[in-house]
């Protein structure tokens, strides 16, 4: 497909970082990032951790004050954004089912009132889509790591997303739910969607992502992956301390 017709094809929007600065107390987080994220496409973020990653996504997700122009492009209509984060932190001894948490992330409805009857086909389509909806009757509390990583996808897709932030989503994946999320990337680029993913499985992310910015407070590097994940390149972007610097007095 040539980048014309991805480009009409998308649905997704095109997403621009222009000098975004990010200071928290006297400690900057991230200094004068720039980089474009094309629409419909799966772009990954890599870097040391402490990095700036996530706090970037929290700029785009308007959870963090910045400086600089952050600026979505959206080509239509319709604006959804998708979010799954790293990790669920929660009480596992709640009585809390797959549903129960289902309902409680995308309906309006109290979640001890049940699926309402418009949200469920949905939720059905996303449970399935990712593997568990045989266990949606199941603790949350009881599901191992990689299931509980792939609940968090299915309510990442509810509304269907046109753009789609993911915060290191195979950290916890079994090779079962690492196949279950390669079969949804590759969804989500035939439907156009704009995948804004966070990972540090390099290998993953050269045969998956079309762009790979390298992040470590600044931007590193910003390229296809095979032009950008080199040796020299790698060692660049790790080698570099990432700890923030504090700003002078």
């Amino acid at each position: 497909m040539t980048a014309a017709a991805n480009l009409v094809a998308a649905s997704g929007p095109r997403i621009e970082f222009a000098d975004i600065d990010l200071t928290l107390g006297r400690t900057r987080i991230l200094e004068q990032v720039s980089f474009s994220v094309a629409a419909g496409s799966v772009h990954a973020i890599v870097g040391p951790n402490g990095g700036g990653k996530s706090s970037l996504i929290k700029t785009l997700l308007g959870q963090m004050p910045h400086q600089g122009q952050l600026t979505l492009h959206w080509p239509g209509e319709r604006e959804v954004i998708g979010y799954v984060p790293q990790a669920l932190e929660f009480d596992r001894g709640l009585p809390m089912t797959v549903d129960d948490f289902m309902a409680a992330m995308c309906q309006r409805r109290p979640a001890f009132l049940g699926l309402s009857r418009r949200v469920q086909p949905a939720i059905d389509a996303a449970l399935a889509q990712v593997g568990m909806l045989d266990k949606r009757g199941r603790r949350m509390g009881a599901l191992s790591g990689g299931e509980r990583q792939r609940v968090l996808l299915a309510q990442g897709l509810i509304p269907e997303p046109q753009l789609l932030v993911l915060d290191e989503p195979m950290s916890a994946l079994d090779e079962a739910g690492i196949q279950v999320f390669e079969q949804l990337l590759q969804r989500w680029r035939q439907a156009g969607t704009t995948v804004l993913w966070i990972e540090h499985d390099l290998e993953a992310v050269l045969r998956l992502a079309d762009r790979v910015t390298g992040l470590s407070r600044k931007v590193l590097f910003d390229a296809p992956p095979a032009q950008a994940l080199t040796p020299e390149r790698l060692l660049g972007l790790f080698s570099v301390h990432p700890r923030s610097e504090s700003l002078a007095s």
